[in-house]
């Protein structure tokens, strides 16, 4: 039978059961099994993080493909991200209650993209205050938010429906902040414009643990769509001067040796920048320069044949545009 129509039919049943909505769907989806289970995993102090895999968000992995982080403290629990669907975050949420009772206060967006906020809706439920930073509002006030939502909903479907809405913040930040709960203090740093014109890291400082968000792609080629590869280089340096002993970066596995990691995405982007630049001042067709380029210091990553073609090619109309 059609799975909208089956799906309809789960729904009731697995409600007359007692049976979680997430936990029914992931029962009775066609790509069941096919996407890893939300796991916490403990990184430093009252740091903890899950990791999404590396790969395009799809109906078979739920959108998946990110990373979220969470902080206990004595006061509550403070979210960072809050992963890819509405039921993805409510598994989130059950990997925080193997932890702890306490209740998640607050849930710190590092950017409004789709696979870092589909799940904001859950926490905000609940009672959590988001935060981000203000250039947030902007996007997420626009039509290309909106059209990104309704293809979600035919893509990314069960995961991603018409139930599925957009969450403002409630505290829009104009500079960077400290936020204290319970014992631990959290430094908010705004680093855009970079992968976002909204990027924020969360550095926590009893934990010493950076919650970099999608400055950092772990061993794997980033996704550079419509960024300041610029700025973002400049805060990749940044961070690369702060020298901080623990990363959890939006995407990837947790990174205990961070200047290799840092430095990894940060030359991947600056060699971008130099080959397509150089196409481009001289006039060369892009598709040339891509064919002569020498990728082979990347060609081994992850997602590099889903994800550099389309990086270069903005790469290069960005390039062409700020030589003019």
């Amino acid at each position: 039978m059609p799975w909208l129509i089956f799906r309809r039919g789960w729904r009731k049943a697995c409600t007359r059961l007692g049976l979680p909505i997430a936990t029914a769907l992931a029962l009775a989806s066609p790509a069941a099994g096919a996407a890893p289970a939300v796991r916490a995993q403990h990184v430093a102090g009252g740091a903890w993080f899950v990791q999404g895999e590396a790969a395009l968000g799809s109906a078979a992995n739920r959108n998946y493909i990110s990373n979220a982080g969470f902080i206990v403290t004595t006061a509550g629990v403070v979210v960072i991200d809050a992963l890819g669907s509405p039921a993805l975050a409510e598994e989130l949420l059950a990997a925080i209650r193997q932890v702890t009772p306490l209740p998640v206060r607050y849930v710190i967006v590092t950017h409004y993209h789709a696979d870092h906020i589909y799940g904001l809706q859950v926490f905000k439920d609940l009672g959590a205050t988001i935060i981000a930073r203000r250039e947030g509002q902007e996007y997420l006030s626009s039509d290309t938010a909106q059209r990104r939502l309704v293809a979600s909903r035919e893509e990314l479907f069960p995961w991603i429906d018409v139930r599925t809405r957009l969450v403002p913040a409630d505290r829009w930040l104009d500079a960077d902040t400290v936020l204290e709960v319970g014992d631990e203090r959290l430094s908010i740093r705004h680093v855009g414009p970079a992968h976002t014109p909204e990027d924020l890291v969360v550095y926590a400082e009893r934990a010493q643990v950076l919650f970099a968000g999608d400055l950092v792609f772990r061993g794997r080629i980033p996704f550079v769509g419509q960024a300041d590869s610029g700025g973002w280089i400049a805060a990749l340096s940044g961070l690369i001067a702060l020298a901080p002993s623990v990363i959890v970066p939006g995407h990837g596995a947790l990174s205990t040796q961070p200047q290799p990691d840092l430095t990894l995405t940060r030359d991947y982007l600056q060699f971008l920048r130099r080959s397509m630049g150089e196409a481009a001042d001289k006039l060369e067709p892009f598709e040339e320069a891509y064919a002569h380029t020498n990728w082979s210091a990347f060609e081994h990553l992850p997602l590099f044949r889903a994800a550099n073609r389309i990086n270069a090619y903005n790469t290069y109309l960005l390039m062409e545009q700020q030589g003019k």
